[in-house]
């Protein structure tokens, strides 16, 4: 599987991942779902993130991730529909900032997040507690797939 994806970088101050490792956590999503896709990622300031979350959420404040489906019109080819996932908007500041906080590698957070939004486009969600079960369970096994820890374990 060759991930099928276009990095925007609004954001060139701040370290970040470079698209190899896009590639390699998009792909690790792509095989555990057993479908190919194309998205896009934009990578923001605390602005802009601020602005999306206020506009398309009602959430006054830079979030992390959002996820946006792709809204195709209807009548394309399925060979045109089905390939388009959406795209993720992912907030740089605020990926360091929870690393910090959460005590966690920099790139660790980054994948997790790239996986989690992938995830939302794909339809999982976790407004629920057993939709949370289950989306959490996923993301882990898919990070650990990667090497990395799980996000959702009590620190030791």
């Amino acid at each position: 599987m060759q991930a099928d994806f276009d990095i925007q970088r609004a954001v060139t101050s701040i370290r970040t991942p470079d698209d190899d490792q896009f590639r390699l956590w998009i792909t690790a999503v792509e095989a555990e779902s057993g479908c190919s896709y194309k998205l896009g990622i934009r990578i923001v300031d605390e602005d802009e993130a601020r602005r999306f979350n206020r506009e398309y959420r009602n959430r006054d404040y830079a979030t992390n991730v959002l996820s946006f489906p792709a809204d195709l019109p209807d009548g394309l080819p399925a060979k045109v529909r089905e390939p388009e996932l959406g795209d993720l908007l992912i907030c740089a500041p605020v990926v360091i900032r929870e690393a910090g906080e959460q005590h966690c590698p920099v790139d660790d957070h980054w994948a997790h997040l790239t996986v989690h939004g992938i995830l939302h486009l794909l339809g999982y969600d976790h407004e629920q507690p057993e939709d949370a079960t289950v989306m959490e369970s996923l993301e882990t096994e898919i990070l650990a797939s990667l090497g990395i820890s799980d996000p959702y374990a009590e620190p030791a």
